[in-house]
């Protein structure tokens, strides 16, 4: 059997370990948080490098890949720095196929069924695929890369002003601790509603789940919320909130779906995958991913909450 690990340096209190099928494969996929302890997630890398079929980053990010530009997290590649021997990923090949799909996807199931086309993508530069698949689906999109990520008041609404801010931001942020940029470990479990206008004129919520979460209004009536690493308990949040569709972009086993990075990491393991991953210069690997996205039939689990 195959082993696909993710380590994450949020909650512990989403670990999570199943076994399931990829091509054929039996595959082990197991999350472990590291309640934002990073010395301990740097340990765990260094340990499992070269005993395990792949690993995930979780919790966190390895860069940003905003169109074709790709801007490092230096203030996490330290925690990898002793992994050679295991591939490595982070959820950026799946953020750029298979969340772009997703979205599309998604809104050819549902269009007739939502409130508006007005859509609020949590942050861009972290989910350029997903921003970029409602984008061409033509939702009016605003992003909130400024708003949640930074807490600075001011909503974008153009393509090109994230490109800016991109490569205006994330030179400086992206060395900044990481803890400042976005919540890791018990921060991770407490809300703070945020710039709620934006979430309650929006028919569409993309993004992360802890972003969403964290910032979301009590009520988010009628809405489609699309997102992923979702637990139980997300969905019953949602559930509450009044949310009448909620669209995960990864498969759910056993009541979960898992992050990007865990499902990257697993058809990694279950492929035998061993060429070098450099998202800096992804070419090669992308279209791999992409064709392996096909061939398993990766679509996105759309759940109605509230009929």
């Amino acid at each position: 059997m195959k082993h696909a690990v993710s380590i994450s340096i949020g909650s512990s209190r989403r670990d999570k370990s199943v076994e399931i099928n990829i091509c054929g494969e039996k595959v082990c996929i197991e999350r472990i948080g590291t309640d934002g302890d990073l010395e301990k997630a740097a340990q765990m890398y260094t340990d499992l490098d070269g005993n395990v079929d792949a690993l995930g980053v979780g919790g966190g990010v390895l860069g940003l890949m905003v169109g074709e530009r790709w801007y490092p997290m230096h203030s996490l590649l330290p925690l990898v720095k002793n992994v050679r021997r295991t591939p490595l990923v982070d959820g950026t090949g799946l953020k750029m196929t298979l969340e772009h799909q997703a979205v599309l996807e998604t809104d050819r199931q549902l269009s007739q069924y939502l409130p508006n086309r007005d859509a609020l993508v949590m942050t861009a530069v972290d989910r350029w695929g997903m921003a970029k698949g409602a984008l061409d689906a033509g939702y009016r999109v605003t992003f909130g890369d400024l708003l949640y990520a930074m807490g600075i008041p001011v909503p974008m609404y153009r393509e090109k002003t994230v490109h800016l801010l991109a490569a205006l931001v994330a030179p400086i942020m992206t060395r900044l601790p990481f803890r400042w940029v976005y919540p890791i470990g018990e921060a991770q479990n407490h809300r703070k509603p945020t710039f709620v206008q934006y979430f309650q004129r929006a028919g569409t919520i993309l993004g992360d789940c802890h972003y969403i979460w964290k910032y979301m209004p009590e009520r988010l009536d009628g809405k489609t919320v699309i997102t992923n690493t979702t637990t139980q308990d997300d969905v019953e949040a949602f559930r509450q909130a009044g949310v009448r569709f909620l669209v995960t972009t990864t498969p759910v086993f056993d009541g979960r779906s898992f992050g990007t990075n865990m499902m990257e990491a697993a058809i990694v393991a279950a492929a035998g995958y061993r060429e070098p991953i450099d998202y800096s210069r992804p070419g090669h690997y992308l279209a791999w991913l992409r064709d392996m996205v096909k061939q398993l039939d990766l679509c996105p689990q759309i759940q109605e909450l509230n009929p």
